[in-house]
């Protein structure tokens, strides 16, 4: 054997026996609290299972319509599965950025060998997304910054007489112009039929002008839980479980303000031109990260509840703290007992028009 090609054999041989490079899959989704809950729970279980798999995390999911449309456009998905609200999922799906899932083929029944739809119940509202978690967009309030009486009412965020200072809401139509309208006096159950007319958005734009100049309008779900720790704001609004960190976890002087919470949906889609590895790839992760047990353990780190019945009884106490979940939960009795149900299929019509119409009102 020549030099040439022995060099050549050992080359091959030294290859053959070193561990494979690691296969990085994509998972988008909302950083923060809720990511962490998500690493510990799905990701680093997953990756142990499957230590050939490198689960690179990206915080995108509030842009994930505009970047998935650019990079379908580009044909290059760079993304393998993403966390996605329910109104986003159903735009994604109706435009062809996501793939159909079939619960019943591609994910797992419940222990007890209940069906998938059946377990789900009626939180599948898209064909091409699969829930996770009930969550609620809320309002928290420094304790020390409020006075001698703590608000009780949404409407705290328009009274800035009582409550003086800076607020923070998201740079964002959604959950703004709910809350305006119902501060301004509108039923719960005919705010969307208000905001459908030319004169229900001037009302609600007009509400949120009272407060405008004492705005800090954020982006990132992380902005409102820092600036609440820094004092820099009375009050804001962010996802309840960014709350909870932030009172339970790192001890701020914070308290949730649970009325007109607005409850949503959040949950996996997969998009469209993945390459066959690739889309088989992101399947058994969903398959794995959407069965009962992944469910209720990501409870054990954040208070969303989990959106499979079979999830409910396995959620105990916080996997860190060690404290009782359930009353930290949105859908707990208590905290729902002025509770607003996002309308996922309403914004899913009419986003891409507010969202341009929001833009323009905080220019001016």
């Amino acid at each position: 054997m020549s030099f040439k090609h022995l060099t050549l054999g050992i080359c091959i041989a030294a290859l053959a026996a070193s561990p494979a490079v690691a296969d990085d899959m994509t998972i988008v989704s909302w950083g923060g609290a809720y990511q962490k809950s998500q690493q510990k729970a799905y990701h680093e279980p997953y990756m142990k299972l499957n230590p050939e798999i490198n689960i690179i995390n990206s915080d995108s999911s509030a842009e994930a319509v505009a970047k998935l449309r650019a990079m379908t456009e580009a044909g290059n998905i760079t993304w393998d599965v993403v966390d996605a609200v329910a109104s986003d999922a159903i735009r994604m799906c109706d435009e062809g950025l996501a793939m159909i899932i079939d619960p019943e083929k591609d994910l797992n029944p419940a222990p007890d060998g209940t069906s998938v739809t059946k377990d789900f119940n009626d939180l599948i509202v898209s064909e091409c997304h699969i829930p996770n978690i009930v969550y609620s967009t809320t309002v928290g309030y420094r304790t020390d910054l409020v006075g001698d009486t703590p608000p009780t009412s949404i409407c705290a965020l328009f009274d800035l007489e009582t409550y003086p200072g800076k607020r923070a809401l998201e740079k964002r139509p959604i959950n703004n112009l709910e809350w305006a309208l119902y501060c301004d006096g509108v039923e719960k159950d005919e705010i969307y039929n208000v905001l459908e007319t030319e004169e229900g958005l001037a009302r609600a734009f007009a509400k949120l002008d009272t407060i405008k100049d004492q705005v800090i309008w954020y982006t990132a779900f992380a902005d409102t839980p820092q600036l609440l720790a820094s004092g820099e704001i009375v009050m804001g609004s962010t996802f309840n479980g960014r709350l909870f960190a932030l009172i339970e976890e790192q001890k701020q002087p914070v308290a949730m303000l649970w009325d007109a919470q607005v409850f949503d949906l959040d949950g996996w889609i997969i998009p469209v031109g993945l390459s066959d590895e690739r889309k088989k790839r992101a399947l058994d992760y969903l398959r794995f990260a959407t069965d009962t047990q992944r469910l209720a353990d990501q409870a054990k780190y954040i208070p969303y509840g989990p959106a499979r019945i079979s999830s409910a009884a396995l959620v105990g106490k916080h996997a860190e703290l060690g404290i009782d979940m359930a009353p930290h939960m949105p859908t707990n009795p208590v905290n729902a007992k002025n509770s607003f149900l996002f309308n996922f299929t309403w914004w899913a019509d009419y986003r891409d028009d507010l969202d341009a119409k929001f833009q323009t009102w905080l220019a001016n």
